[in-house]
């Protein structure tokens, strides 16, 4: 989804507006992204209703109704509203279906591991992602990482293990927890890999993939909610008919949503790189953030954990950048500079 932009283009703008716009984009991103953690959190933590795969459900449920009003806008308004025509084709949410259902392990162990470990140790929780990523690029892709890469892994689970270790001292380790971060970090990975093979499905278009992964995961978390129990605790749940419970909910799957596009949104104005160092830095405002709101006090190791997780993933994602900069960019002969000097001439 877009919204129409200016025919003018960035070159002509002035850098204080230019500055400005991309603040804007970030702060919006930090916003929608952290928000959306912490109201998931509060609608997860609830005493009186045990049913975060409902809630998961939902959210997909939410998603799926904002794709078919943003079709229809996009069709109303032409001109101000972006977005790709959406018609139902079995085959495509038939192949599409394997995504799902790495894509239903990923939300639900994610808002599991936010339920049993809160938003303070979230960060650390699901923190191995990256180091499934290298660890399933071997062993599917056959793709060798560089030394400096599994240093930066190293450092990452380092921070994860003395995160854990540091919440066992503190008496609020929760194994249930941590495996679930574990496994949702393994979905993470699996989503990414499979999203590129499913991609030329969609015709590349990620909107596409949003609206028919939602819509077999809506309809394949009903057994789930079924098996799961969860029937019963909604039906004896005292606040089922208020508007608020629901307001909520619909709220949860908005941000859900809506992170997608602001995450496009920040790269779309940065760079994917500075898009990590953004999430990166994020993570942390958002550990700050719980801490204080939890009113809680943690020990000097619980915040180093935190910070290995931090500076691990951040100097990965700086390395990786600067190894796809070598492969993409090659190393300029006089050649080279030549026949560049003559196209940009030509131009």
């Amino acid at each position: 989804m877009a919204f129409s932009d200016s025919t003018r283009s960035d070159t002509e703008e002035p850098f204080i507006l230019r500055a400005s716009k991309i603040a804007a984009v970030v702060a919006l991103y930090w916003f929608i992204s952290i928000s959306m953690v912490f109201l998931n959190n509060y609608l997860l933590e609830s005493k009186e209703l045990d049913a975060p795969v409902f809630i998961t459900f939902f959210q997909c449920v939410v998603s799926v109704g904002l794709c078919w009003i943003l079709n229809f806008l996009s069709k109303l308004c032409p001109g101000f509203v972006d977005f790709p025509s959406l018609k139902f084709d079995f085959r495509v949410s038939r192949e599409v279906l394997p995504l799902t259902v790495v894509f239903i392990g990923m939300i639900t162990f994610n808002n599991l591991c936010l339920k049993y470990v809160g938003v303070a140790f979230y960060t650390v929780g699901r923190s191995l992602s990256t180091v499934f990523n290298v660890l399933l690029s071997y062993a599917v892709l056959k793709q060798t990482t560089s030394f400096y890469a599994v240093l930066c892994c190293g450092v990452i689970l380092g921070g994860f293990w003395l995160g854990v270790d540091q919440e066992s001292v503190a008496g609020s380790l929760s194994w249930t927890g941590v495996v679930f971060g574990v496994i949702a970090s393994l979905c993470v990975s699996l989503n990414a890999i499979y999203t590129k093979k499913v991609m030329p499905v969609v015709d590349g278009n990620i909107w596409k993939l949003s609206y028919y992964n939602n819509l077999n995961a809506s309809v394949l978390f009903i057994p789930l909610i079924v098996v799961s129990g969860e029937l019963k605790s909604l039906l004896e749940f005292n606040r089922l008919t208020h508007l608020h419970f629901w307001g909520m909910m619909i709220l949860g799957g908005v941000f859900g949503f809506a992170i997608g596009y602001v995450t496009g949104l920040q790269i779309k104005f940065t760079s994917p790189l500075t898009h990590n160092v953004s999430g990166t830095a994020k993570s942390c405002a958002q550990t700050v953030l719980a801490v204080i709101h939890s009113a809680s006090s943690k020990s000097k190791l619980w915040w180093t954990s935190n910070m290995m997780v931090l500076v691990g993933s951040f100097a990965y994602t700086w390395v990786k950048g600067l190894e796809m900069k070598k492969v993409q960019v090659p190393p300029e002969t006089p050649t080279t500079h030549t026949l560049k000097s003559k196209e940009d001439s030509a131009v």
